[in-house]
């Protein structure tokens, strides 16, 4: 993400982003009342996320779970966050924060691809707010340098998640909710992995103090 249009001592209100974000050509996400925007994607997050959405669409197709791609805003019950997952799956009729209907407030299972410049936001801001959305009841997180797939599960009548981790590509997240088994071997299907030193190289830049606030890839 990068700053977009934003004023340091001014919040925007919901409704004030909405009206933005409606007029624009690209895509922005709020969070806490300031206005980002999203940076585009690269090949390899692209081939995850169509691989993914591939595995998780063939199973729910017959179901009343509907699943969306990252064109798809979700937003929180407090509507301090409003974002683009990379997919979304809304079991039941999709409930919409107005006649646009261009929102949607009751996610079941959202599912973000990892990348350098977006990661430490898909852990922490979005991670504590998606888990205060009542209908959500599952988060996943995918790597996309190597296999590894971070499943958070809301335990049943409480406000307690429990992580999983799985690295093994024979492995398998069950997503108990929508009835879905994903398979790390169908995620990460023809994806080429970039080499140990490559990978530290990548990891270093992307830690190294940036000159131009432009955004990159994700």
């Amino acid at each position: 993400m990068a700053f977009a249009q934003r004023k340091l001592d001014y919040r925007y209100s919901p409704e004030e982003y909405l009206a933005f974000e409606r007029n624009s050509e690209t895509k922005h996400e709020y969070l806490d009342g300031q206005i980002y925007a999203m940076a585009g994607a690269s090949p390899t997050h692209n081939q995850i996320c169509f691989n993914s959405i591939v595995a998780v669409g063939s199973q729910i197709m017959d179901s009343t779970c509907i699943g969306y791609t990252s064109d798809q805003k979700v937003r929180t019950d407090l509507e301090d966050l409003f974002s683009y997952p990379d997919m979304t799956v809304v079991c039941g009729e999709p409930v919409f924060h107005d006649q646009q209907q261009d929102v949607i407030l009751n996610p079941t299972v959202i599912i973000e691809v990892l990348s350098p410049r977006t990661e430490a936001f898909d852990r922490s801001a979005k991670l504590e707010r998606y888990q205060n959305i009542r209908s959500l009841t599952d988060y996943i997180l995918i790597s996309q340098d190597r296999p590894c797939v971070e499943h958070y599960v809301r335990q049943k009548g409480k406000r307690q998640w429990l992580l999983t981790i799985e690295t093994d590509l024979n492995a398998t997240i069950e997503i108990t909710s929508i009835k879905c088994k994903l398979k790390l071997s169908d995620i990460y299907n023809r994806v080429q992995f970039p080499s140990a030193k490559g990978l530290l190289a990548k990891v270093e830049s992307s830690q190294s103090p940036k000159k131009s606030g432009r955004s990159k890839a994700k």
